[in-house]
């Protein structure tokens, strides 16, 4: 993304020509940076990326980039989000991009004291404030709740079509994303990435979304004959079903309470929760799913009502610390045993960095060590709160396995909170959908079956789902398509 938005220029494996040419560019020698890009072109002579490469080269081409780490933002910009928006409005479209990612409530709140969550609705928006020929989106999902990831795909998708309607039409935009859901909404066309992870890496040609997304999954590329997997990604049916559930298999059950905290109250209406199964959690960010899996665990009391728990709970947090401490040495001081081995921390990946120091590990890595630390404690609920964040997407589809495969052989029950609609749909045997009004008040709605919680958890968001007949994967129907329109007016949300 980079490279076709002119930050970084190839040095097509000449690196000591690459770093003399590199000083020159650091002082600002204009002519040395046209040469090299002119250089580049050259080399795919033929292709279309001479031309795009020369128009770079000659800044015929305009690009807008939204980086990965937006959390970086606050470093190098100081001020009201207001005025960072106007200051890149070249299109007059900020202010209402804001308006619909329902930024309004911070357009006078000091960059540096932004959420995550903001800060990647705010990149967003200023980048496609821009008057740009490419968009570039590096990862726009992270830090968003479902909600908001839906609207960013919706206002992408509507950026682009109110371009077409402009004397500059011909805009394009290419996002990098983990998320197969907001994928199949969002693109018109897929790249491939394979490689080894830090080594190198190869990208196909552009292919339907559909079929770049089952090749993917599948492991070979047809039209380039290659393998990238020993084996697929494959997706097992798991329809919904109805469960009779006896008294005994009762595990976990609430009344109806309330937990005020710091100025939000979550209201509950009453449940159970049963061995043997896992129960999908969802809704807005900043409603009580959080807190609720802490009132659940013991961590913190209801402020009213009453939790009935003789079982023992193993809470996997949010919000994951690091620590000066070798993953070999957190291994040792866990009951693993031959199972625990087999089932969870080969299959994470966890013994392919057991030499690292937590300090040094990846996000996704991270994430993995802290999933597995959780499900090697002896318990009878497993609550995991967001667990596949920062995930890639061959690793969220471990995550599921393993999950699976530890929720069915120890008979336990699993709480999983998280906001890849997708990871839901394939682990949850029952849903719990939350409401309210984000930051102010958290209201569990009840726990459904999936089809009954899908179908209100969908229609709240306006997409629908839908079985693909090769893969079996689930898929988000485009918005607006006739497959999306036939199944809203029928009510079904949710694939049969």
């Amino acid at each position: 993304m980079k490279i076709l938005a002119g930050i970084l220029i190839p040095n097509l494996g000449r690196t000591e020509e690459t770093n003399a040419a590199a000083k020159n560019e650091r002082a600002g020698n204009e002519s040395v940076e046209r040469e090299r890009w002119m250089d580049v072109a050259r080399h795919f002579a033929g292709t279309e990326l001479q031309n795009y490469f020369e128009r770079l080269a000659r800044c015929a081409v305009k690009t807008a980039f939204k980086p990965q780490y937006v959390d970086a933002i606050p470093k190098i910009y100081s001020g009201e989000v207001k005025e960072l928006l106007e200051r890149v409005d070249e299109r007059g479209i900020a202010l209402e991009i804001a308006r619909k990612l329902e930024l309004e409530d911070v357009l006078r709140r000091e960059i540096s004291a932004l959420s995550g969550g903001e800060l990647q609705r705010v990149a967003v928006a200023a980048c496609l404030s821009r008057d740009a020929d490419f968009y570039f989106l590096d990862e726009i999902t992270p830090y968003l709740d479902i909600y908001q990831r839906v609207k960013v795909a919706k206002v992408i998708r509507e950026s682009v079509a109110e371009a077409e309607k402009e004397e500059n039409a011909g805009r394009a935009v290419l996002v990098v994303e983990h998320d197969l859901a907001i994928l199949d909404m969002l693109a018109d066309t897929i790249h491939i990435f394979y490689g080894e992870p830090a080594r190198y890496g190869v990208v196909t040609m552009p292919k339907g979304t559909n079929r770049g997304i089952n090749e993917y999954l599948s492991g070979y590329l047809r039209a380039e004959n290659v393998r990238i997997r020993d084996k697929p990604i494959e997706f097992v049916a798991h329809p919904p079903k109805a469960i009779v559930r006896k008294e005994e298999e009762v595990i976990a059950e609430f009344t109806d309470f309330r937990k005020e905290w710091d100025g939000f109250c979550l209201i509950s209406a009453e449940g159970r929760i049963y061995k043997n199964e896992i129960l999908g959690i969802v809704g807005r960010n900043a409603t009580g799913k959080s807190t609720f899996l802490k009132v659940i665990a013991g961590k913190t009391p209801p402020s009213a009502g009453k939790i009935s728990l003789s079982a023992k709970i193993s809470l996997k947090e949010q919000y994951l610390k690091r620590f000066d401490m070798p993953v070999r040495e957190i291994l040792e001081r866990l009951e693993v045993g031959d199972f625990e081995r087999v089932e969870v921390l080969e299959p994470l990946g966890v013994s392919e960095f057991a030499e690292k120091n937590v300090l040094d590990l990846s996000g996704g890595e991270l994430q993995m060590l802290a999933v597995a630390v959780s499900l090697c404690q002896p318990a009878e609920i497993y609550a995991l709160d967001e667990p596949s964040a920062h995930l890639d997407v061959e690793q969220k589809v471990r995550l599921v396995k393993v999950l699976r495969r530890f929720a069915e052989k120890k008979g336990v029950a699993m709480l999983i909170v998280d906001h890849d609609i997708y990871l839901i749909d394939l682990l949850s045997d029952r849903l719990m959908v939350f409401g309210g009004i984000p930051s102010v008040r958290g209201e569990i709605r009840g726990i459904f079956n999936m089809r009954e919680g899908m179908n209100i958890f969908l229609k709240d968001l306006g997409i629908t789902f839908r079985r693909d007949e090769k893969t079996k994967r689930p898929r988000v129907n485009k918005i607006g398509s006739a497959k999306d329109r036939e199944q809203k007016e029928r009510g079904e949300y949710y694939y049969s």
